[in-house]
């Protein structure tokens, strides 16, 4: 009989370890195929909300955010790019990439979750980030990822000029803030189990082979 499962993915487009927790979730979710079948919804998170105006090259802000100096941002980076290349991630510009608020890159992710390319656009959105290194708070630069994926650019421009989805969005902040996510990537398994981190994929592979045995 085919196992299902359900996953609620709470990630932020603007942190590395949620492209890399996707990446290795896609590789666990492979592995199980055709024995369990998979059902995923991206909810929105924000590391950095209150971000506005310009934004600030990435590794003097991690550094003061962390306490740590650049070369230490740096060389962690370095490490990620790497683990990002092994998975076969786009992460190449990640440490050229400038500081953004990422609400209406979610409201976009929201927008073609209804026409069943939510994963597709999250996708576009990390390459533009971490691989390309472009502001995806930029109009311009997120009307160009809702073209990669092959969404209307007409009606994506007419949801940012608008408030739709905006109070989706800050319901799903409000919500697993409630719920105790305080950092991501978080995967909530069948609306009841929380993994936290970009787990490795035979971790994730035994994590479902245990859920799926406790609920039969």
């Amino acid at each position: 009989m085919t196992q299902k499962i359900q996953i609620d993915l709470v990630s932020d487009i603007a942190c590395p370890w949620c492209a890399i927790g996707y990446a290795r979730l896609e590789q666990a979710m492979k592995a199980l195929t055709p024995d369990y079948q998979f059902t995923l919804q991206w909810h929105a998170f924000e590391l950095n909300p209150d971000h506005t105006g310009e934004g600030e090259p990435i590794l003097p802000a991690l550094a003061r955010k962390y306490g740590r100096t650049e070369e230490e941002m740096r060389a962690t980076q370095e490490q990620m790019i790497h683990t990002a290349r092994e998975l076969g991630v786009n992460f190449e510009k990640m440490q050229e990439r400038t500081t953004c608020n990422t609400f209406d890159a979610h409201r976009l992710v929201k927008w073609s979750e209804e026409q069943g390319q939510a994963t597709a656009m999250k996708q576009a959105l990390f390459d533009a980030y971490f691989g390309k290194a472009l502001d995806v708070s930029d109009h311009g630069v997120l009307l160009n990822c809702v073209r990669q994926v092959g969404l209307d650019q007409v009606e994506a421009q007419k949801v940012l000029e608008s408030d739709r989805y905006v109070q989706s969005v800050r319901d799903d902040e409000t919500t697993y803030q409630q719920a105790g996510v305080s950092a991501v990537p978080a995967f909530i398994v069948n609306r009841k189990y929380l993994i936290s981190g970009a787990q490795e994929a035979d971790t994730l592979v035994q994590a479902f082979r245990d859920i799926s045995a406790e609920t039969e």
